[in-house]
């Protein structure tokens, strides 16, 4: 990580990095709420991989270094996960990018328990969770923020995953999609859909916390290879 991003005293999101113009809800977070004092380092980013240096302004940020351009990951990293019940999808969304999952796919699978019924419904759920990527990308300084997706049936897509299920095998630098199951299991139709099976430990995990322990791993592997 750039080290101005890690000094900076916020992070933030503009839609241009060439001419950051913030939000009036970013602006007041960031002058009333974080009580940024004039002068002190901000970064901006466009999500897209371009942020640049800005220094605090009597009326937001000023620009105050070139813009930079990090390339997108070599292997994007997809976690296709079953809807977990109550507020877990946030909190499960939130934590992947923290991690550095690229998709966050919403599945809704034979043994579903929650479901998005509906057009209207769906989208605004999957607007909601985009917007706590978001949140959670400026939080933890990414320049490329994850896009959440779905939902889907996860019949759909299965044939190409690497399909969480215990007593599979480990996770391997070629499993750059995982699909994480309902607390009630996949059903056998389903399981025979995947490319393979992956194991993640001796216990049984909750949809959540199979989710992070797929995405930390699929992350490390991918920092072990390095550039493509």
């Amino acid at each position: 990580m750039n080290p101005a991003l890690r000094a900076a005293v916020a992070h933030l999101a503009v839609a241009d990095v060439d001419a950051p113009d913030l939000a009036s809800d970013d602006r007041h977070h960031l002058l009333r709420v974080l009580r940024a004092r004039r002068g002190e380092l901000v970064t901006v980013t466009n999500g897209a991989g371009s942020w640049r240096p800005c220094r605090v302004a009597a009326d937001g940020v000023a620009l105050d270094g070139d813009v930079y351009h990090e390339p997108a990951p070599t292997h994007r990293l997809t976690l296709a996960v079953v809807v977990p019940k109550a507020d877990r999808p946030e909190w499960l969304v939130r934590k992947a990018t923290e991690i550095g999952i690229d998709v966050i796919l919403m599945l809704h699978s034979r043994r579903s328990v929650v479901r998005w019924q509906g057009a209207a419904k769906a989208d605004a759920a999957r607007r909601r969770l985009q917007a706590v990527a978001v949140d959670a990308s400026l939080q933890s300084r990414r320049v490329w923020f994850p896009e959440v997706e779905g939902p889907v049936d996860a019949s759909t897509m299965l044939a190409g995953a690497a399909i969480a299920e215990p007593g599979g095998s480990a996770i391997g630098s070629a499993d750059t999609t995982v699909a994480i199951g309902p607390e009630g299991g996949w059903e056998d139709a389903e399981l025979a859909l995947g490319r393979t099976t992956v194991g993640l430990g001796d216990t049984i995990l909750r949809v959540e916390t199979a989710a992070l322990v797929a995405a930390a791993e699929m992350v490390r592997l991918r920092s072990l290879a390095g550039p493509a």
